[in-house]
């Protein structure tokens, strides 16, 4: 009977490692430097085996395939069920769900339905009982729980049955199986403790081994090692034995040893390390490594050649009911096969990696760990790249390692998988286990999953499970399935390039078996390690998704319904479909004969795919647009005929002309019609597509050039200016004709090496023709070369030098540089259609290929005379700066040689062509006369300054040269100050320092001299000049600069005064006074110390300002609208009033400080009457705005001296004023009423301030109590001295004392410790826990340092018992009364009040009243708002903030 795929053997070719393992493994996860040479197979490990191969081992295969059920597991995994608890049968069947992704589906699941079937009726028949366990090896063991072994064969037959029932009601339970590496024997272990040993090949028993363990424990794992005679073993008490099997004189016995007692933690899992027969002579195999999961850690021991702790690692905070884990496997590691273990308990596996270097040092390494969100209760490896995992929701987890990507999860709960639970438990001896090994037996399931050569058992209550990697094509044939088409053929590209997950062995080449369907089904469904061989299979398998996927969506589109649906399902399958066809356009595939055919682009995208689209029109459309990226791209460069043509009328019809244009000039064309595509690019203007289309299609250069200039040649020579589309054309030209010239093609990639030449010749031939052939009688020589110069003269001479660059030894490409040269004179020279500039252009080509040193060209040298009279042409002012720069030009490019100097020179001058002078001063070195050219130059007079200053300060510039510059520029230094003051004052700081008196001299002009000094000497004019450019000058030029500043600028004495010290005072003091400068000479009075003498002078000032003020009577002092909307700053006299008496009242209040009050009132009170006096002259009603100003200012002046003179001597002055005195009470109630309102406000705010202190206090004081009054919880309940318990119902009458760090300590006990220490009347108590910790005894220091311990209470508590006496009771309350704050109460109430205080409103009122010092005005006459002062607001109040909330 044949075999189905599905159906092959239980177990896949391979424990052994592939080429696809070794070549991804990550170097970066094992911290390993890089290697130039990859390592191979053949250096690392054997032959691979092929992928669906049978596994062999000793040559025995393990299973028939005739009852394996082949449904597939996407439908799959069955809850779980515990063998000793029959509830679980009654369990809910969950749908099933596959979680495919990208990776297709990774697993499949197979049920074993021989095996199932028997377990079933075993378990009705002979009453077997329910399966506990299971292991395989090249046969299949199944325990069950009335202790019998059932052995299975490859066929699922049922081989052997080890035990009797009568057996299993004295042993219990099979709690454990393990076969040995060549199955020959079998352990099993049982729940009461018994261990046998049967020899598979006859079914005998060989031992039983009752005192491997203590007794009373159930046996939890037994496991085979590589060493046939050693095994180990797990008990219920967490210790693990090693069984040592040995044979003396025919009898058999067994050598146990301890190897972890399980009182030091109990260890629930075991695993050693398995090698298979290819890695028998590993380096690490002889040493027989053990790893142990207890609750708490792992433990890594080598039981060879001794016993040996090699590692342990704990797991670090976990679930408690979490299982440990465990896991080997060969990992290969560039030239290295090591072992790795893989361990987890909870949701983080941990990677160990064993090695052993070139020096014989074992290392054990941590690897990158894997974070999961799910609590495990299963790991195995499925290949050294793959786990598979599963949670405690039974879902199956495949992760691929290195990548620590999840690859699929599937849901197995129908699969009633057997758990442990009652052996870890050990209910058959009594459950006598720990707390915790009983909680983690709860998911275990140890016995229950068993892998082996790559693939995963687990076992069901009625059921055995088989999980095995799928192959490649049933991964992608899942999809197909499903109709996920482009996930399909992104899972086959991955394989394709070699970049899948969890991917079966390779092959490495044909395996030829005996069965024909083997060999068929093997060839079909076989990577190589040939990476040619594996895309071919693959490439093949993508081209059948591809043509299906066409097809199906034709199928499936929407025959009716707006067009844009239609497009947009297309638009979402064609260009996937396009996309793949490139990426295999160059794969081998196999053929099924025993030749190769190689896969066309043409034929797959073009034959195939394109005619099934033409049936639809808008996948048509969609097709055709989808080409143009990789068209552009040049990912395709040759289309059919048919596909060419639907692709240019699609693009015509649509109005797509650029694409067509852009796709054009990347394909072959050679298939089209040419005269129809020339036809189609000239009348949409696609310029590039026809010149590509001449040039590749017919070798015609020529041809587009004659096409172009025939539209461009017409209005140049008509004089019409040009369209967009004409210059368009005409750069396209100039880029064309430098194209051909340099051998490149047109817009892109380079002309045939063998068509170079002969595309230059024909180039300048047709370019220096000296007609066209259609030529009119009137038509000038040369005309393509004149129309290239009338369109665009640089660049089309541009075009011309680049040529010329690649001239070497040609010397035929010479002959055509001379000529066209010669034509290019010929031309332009004595010809008005052209501008100075264009033949200014014509002669700086000239001279820079005339400056080349291998110059071969010849230039009559009068023509360069011609062309200097030409653009030196005194009697033409037009275009003075276009013609001086193309000269300029012209003798920068070397051109200079062409002329005589001193000619040039002169008519240089004549032309004003200063910087043509200065060109040739500078390279002779006459850089004195440059300085004359940057004078003349109205354009650059400002730049001279940096020219002076860099030939005077920077090397390169001999001492005579520098000496010239420094003379002529002391000879213009009149000029220089004139251009710019500030700039010539720098560069005369910096360096004509000790010229300063004859620059000055010399200079003349008082304003030049005043700008000068200004800029010298003023500091505020010296901001952003160089430092260097401070100088420190004697004091007669700063009063120079004072006296011309009076007369000049009267306004910026004073500023200057204050900033500068360099003057001396009397001599200022002089030229103010000379100058009648009030404000400047007061200055400098209270400079000197005279501040009568500047009071005086600002005191008769403002007399002067009253009287003004008080003679232009009402309407001097009135706002003139017209000057407000004018702009215009010219002051009243009131503004002018109240500018000096800001003046002096300024002076008055500094001076004030200094003096007594005598000294004080001959200030203030001469003011007062100044500004008394003037307001008996304002009468009537006219002069009543003037009037109420002057007592505004008057209170101003009121407000000012308060501060300095007693309110009593105020008021009497006032009082004894003629103005005041006469008259009526009336007259001087504001002035009284003003300075009573001042006194009301200080007292208000003086008042609120003290309340707002006293609040805080209270506030502070308040939750201090609050705080030290608080109940305190304590951490323990027992006296922290004596250890004793605090019983709360206690008959006893005790104290307890409870600080607030939590600490409890009985009163006696306390004292006996000498923690208390006895004040008046007062016991201040102490931690003594928390004292004692800080390194002395509470006793041994004074109180105040105890009561810095941050450990030491806040407040004390005394508890006392429930039933306390009213004596003891009353002596309490006395002791709380009497309490008062000690010194940690004191300390821990500065702290509370240091974090709780909020900003001091006191500060905040003191800001509030110097911010406002100078409006106090304001604060005496609120009926007068215009000061400005915030207190004058009618709505004006205190806004406090409250205090902080303290958090309770």
């Amino acid at each position: 009977m044949a075999e189905s795929p599905d159906s092959r053997s239980l177990v896949s070719a391979s424990s052994q490692l592939n080429l696809m393992e070794i070549e991804a493994i990550d170097d970066k996860e094992f911290d390993i430097p890089q290697v130039d040479t990859p390592p191979t197979l053949e250096s690392i490990l054997n032959e691979p085996e092929d992928e669906d191969e049978p596994f062999i081992l000793e040559d025995t295969c393990l299973l028939n395939t005739e009852n394996i059920d082949t449904h597939s597991c996407e439908t799959s995994s069955l809850a779980s069920s515990d063998s000793g608890d029959r509830t679980h049968l009654k369990r809910r069947r969950k749908a099933m769900e596959t979680n495919a992704t990208v990776h297709g589906s990774v697993l499949r699941c197979n049920v074993l339905k021989g095996i199932s079937a028997q377990i079933v009726s075993a378990a009705d028949k002979v009453d077997a009982g329910l399966p506990t366990a299971i292991t395989v090896s090249s046969v299949i063991a199944v325990g069950t729980s009335h202790g019998l072994a059932l052995v299975f064969d490859q066929n699922q037959a049922l081989r052997l049955c080890l035990g009797t029932t009568a057996t299993g009601a004295e042993y219990g339970a099979v709690s454990a199986l393990s076969i040995n590496h060549d199955c020959s024997r079998l352990l099993c272990g049982f729940a009461k403790g018994q261990i046998t040993m049967w020899d598979l090949a006859n079914g005998k028993l060989l031992r039983t081994i009752t005192d491997a363990h203590p007794p009373g424990t159930a046996i939890l794992h037994v496991k085979f090692t590589d060493n046939p005679t050693l095994a180990v073993c797990n008990d219920s008490g967490g210790s693990v034995f090693e069984l040592s099997f040995r044979r003396v004189m025919g009898m058999r016995t067994c050598e146990s040893r301890c190897l972890f007692s399980g009182s030091k933690g109990e260890v629930c899992c075991v695993e050693p390390l398995h090698a298979g027969p290819e890695l028998k002579e590993h380096p690490i195999t002889q040493y027989s490594l053990l790893a142990m999961a207890s609750l708490t850690k792992i433990l890594l021991i080598g039981l060879k050649p001794s016993l040996k702790v090699w590692m342990t690692f704990p797991y670090g905070k976990t679930d408690p009911g979490s299982i440990p884990l465990l896991a080997w496997h060969f990992v290969a590691v560039q030239k290295a096969v090591n072992p790795v273990l893989a361990f987890c308990r909870g949701d983080t596996i941990h990677f160990l990696l064993v090695k052993k270097d070139d020096s014989g040092t074992i290392h054990v390494i941590k690897q990158r760990q894997l974070q999961l969100n799910c609590d495990l209760i299963s790991l195995s490896w499925i290949n050294p790249r793959t786990l598979v995992l599963m949670d405690s929701t039974e879902k199956l987890r495949v992760v691929d390692r290195p990548s620590q990507d999840e690859l699929e999860t599937v849901d197995v709960a129908e699969l009633q998988l057997v758990y442990n639970s009652s052996h870890f438990k050990s209910l058959a001896t009594g459950g006598n286990v720990s707390q915790a090994l009983a909680l983690v037996g709860e998911k275990a399931c140890y016995q229950s999953v068993c892998s082996y050569a790559g693939q995963i058992i687990y076992l069901g209550t009625k059921s055995v499970h088989i999980m095995t990697l799928r192959n490649w094509r049933e991964r992608v044939d899942h999809l197909l399935k499903q109709e996920k088409f482009m996930e399909a053929l992104s899972l086959a590209w991955s394989f394709h390039e070699g970049t899948a997950k969890a991917v079966l062995a390779y092959c490495k080449g044909y395996r030829w078996t005996t069965k024909a369907t083997s060999s068929n089904y093997h060839f079909k469904n076989c990577l190589f390690a040939d990476p040619a061989k594996r895309k071919g299979v693959v490439a093949d398998k993508m081209v059948e998704i591809l043509l299906q996927y066409v097809d199906c969506s034709l199928k499936k589109c929407p025959e009716q319904g707006k067009i844009q649906v239609m497009e947009q399902h297309f638009q979402d399958m064609v260009p996937v479909m396009v996309n793949y066809c490139l990426l295999l356009q160059r794969t081998f595939l196999p053929g099924r004969t025993r030749g190769t055919r190689f896969l066309s682009l043409r034929d797959l995208l073009f034959n195939q795919i394109y005619p099934r689209l033409v049936e639809n029109s808008v996948a048509k459309g969609v097709f055709l647009e989808s080409l143009e990226p990789y068209i552009l791209s040049e990912r395709i460069g040759c289309l059919t005929a048919p596909v060419m043509r639907d692709l240019l009328s699609y693009f015509q019809e649509n109005g797509m002309m650029e694409s067509v244009e852009g796709c054009l000039v990347h394909m072959d064309i050679t298939n089209l019609d040419i005269q129809q595509v020339v036809q189609m690019c000239w009348d949409n203007q696609l310029y590039d597509a026809m010149i590509y289309v001449f040039n590749s299609g017919m070798n015609d250069y020529i041809s587009p050039m004659e096409k172009l200039l025939q539209v461009i040649g017409p209005p140049l020579r008509d004089e019409k200016p040009l369209t967009d589309e004409h210059v368009v054309m005409g750069n396209k030209l100039l880029v064309y004709i430098s194209c051909c010239l340099a051998g490149r093609a047109y817009p892109l990639g380079d002309i045939p090496e063998d068509l170079v030449p002969q595309v230059k010749n024909q180039v300048f031939e047709f370019l220096i023709c000296l007609h066209t052939v259609e030529a009119e009688q009137e038509e000038e020589v040369y005309p393509y070369i004149r129309t290239l110069l009338h369109f665009d003269t640089r660049e089309f001479l541009n075009v011309l030098a680049l040529t010329f660059e690649d001239f070497k030894n040609d010397k035929q490409a010479l002959e055509y540089q001379q000529r066209i040269v010669d034509i290019l004179l010929k031309v332009m020279v004595d010809n008005s259609d052209f501008t100075p500039s264009q033949v200014g252009c014509l002669f700086t080509f000239l001279a820079r290929q005339l400056a080349k040193p291998d110059n071969t060209l010849f230039v009559n040298r009068k023509l360069f005379d011609q062309v200097l009279e030409f653009l030196c042409s005194p009697d033409d002012d037009s275009r003075h700066t276009e013609r001086q720069q193309v000269l300029l030009e012209l003798l920068q490019v070397g051109g200079v040689v062409q002329f005589d100097e001193g000619r040039l020179l002169d008519l240089a001058e004549k032309a004003e062509f200063y910087q043509i002078c200065e060109f040739m001063y500078d390279k002779k070195h006459h850089f004195d006369k440059i300085v004359d050219c940057y004078l003349k130059d109205p354009l650059r007079k400002e730049e001279l300054f940096n020219y002076i200053h860099n030939i005077l300060s920077m090397p390169g510039y001999s001492p005579e040269e520098k000496q010239c510059v420094w003379v002529k520029t002391l000879q213009h230094v009149k000029d220089l100050v004139s251009i710019n003051s500030s700039k010539a004052a720098e560069l005369v700081a910096v360096h004509f320092a000790d010229e300063v008196q004859s620059i000055i001299a010399t200079l003349q002009d008082d304003y030049l001299i005043f700008q000068f000094l200004k800029c010298l000497l003023d500091p505020s004019s010296r901001e952003g000049l160089n430092p260097k450019a401070v100088l420190k000058l004697g004091p007669d030029l700063h009063e120079l600069l004072v006296d011309l500043m009076c007369q000049l600028s009267p306004q910026q004495v004073t500023a200057f005064l204050k900033t500068s010290q360099d003057y001396r005072l009397e001599e200022a003091i002089q030229i103010t006074e000379k100058h009648k400068l009030h404000e400047p000479t007061a200055y400098l009075l209270e400079k000197k110390g005279d501040v009568q003498g500047a009071f005086e002078v600002l005191l008769q000032t403002l007399k002067g300002k009253l009287h003004k003020l008080a003679l232009e009577g009402s309407q001097a002092d009135r706002p003139n609208i017209e000057e407000e909307e004018t702009g215009d700053e010219v002051q009243s006299p009131l503004q002018r009033v109240e500018e000096a008496l800001r003046d002096i009242i300024a002076l008055c209040q500094r001076s004030s400080h200094g003096l007594n009050q005598q000294q004080r009132e001959a200030l203030w009170f001469p003011l007062l009457e100044a500004m008394m006096s003037p307001q008996k002259l304002l009468k009537g009603p006219d002069a009543k705005y003037t009037s109420d100003a002057l007592k505004e200012l008057t209170m101003k002046v009121l407000n000012s001296m308060s501060s300095f003179i007693t309110p009593p001597a105020i008021i009497q002055r006032i009082l004894q004023d003629p103005v005041y005195g006469k008259g009526k009470l009336a007259e001087i109630q504001g002035l009284i009423l003003g300075m009573l309102e001042t006194f009301n406000y200080e007292q208000t705010l003086l008042e609120t301030t003290t309340n707002l202190l006293n609040s805080d206090l209270h506030w502070s004081l308040s939750h201090l109590r609050k705080a030290v009054s608080r109940g305190l919880h304590p951490k323990q309940d027992h006296c922290n001295i004596c250890l004793q318990q605090y019983k709360r119902r206690q008959e006893s009458e005790e104290e307890i004392i409870i600080f607030s760090c939590g600490h409890l300590y009985h009163c006696l006990c306390l004292q006996r410790k000498e923690s208390g220490i006895l004040s008046e009347r007062l016991h201040s108590w102490s931690c003594y826990k928390c004292t004692s910790s800080q390194g002395s005894r509470p006793a041994d220091r004074p109180s105040v340092e105890i009561s810095r311990s941050r450990s030491t209470s806040l407040a004390q508590t005394k508890v006392s018992s429930a039933h306390r006496g009213i004596v003891a009771e009353a002596h309490r309350r006395k002791m709380l009364t009497e309490a008062t704050l000690d010194v940690q109460q004191t300390q821990a109430w500065d702290q509370l009040r240091s974090i709780y205080r909020g900003p001091s409103r006191l500060a905040i009122l003191t800001e509030l009243t110097h911010s406002h010092g100078n409006e106090r005005a304001g604060l005496s006459n609120p009926t007068h708002p215009g000061t400005g002062s915030i207190y004058h607001s009618e709505n004006f109040q205190l806004k406090l903030s409250p205090p902080p909330l303290v958090e309770e």
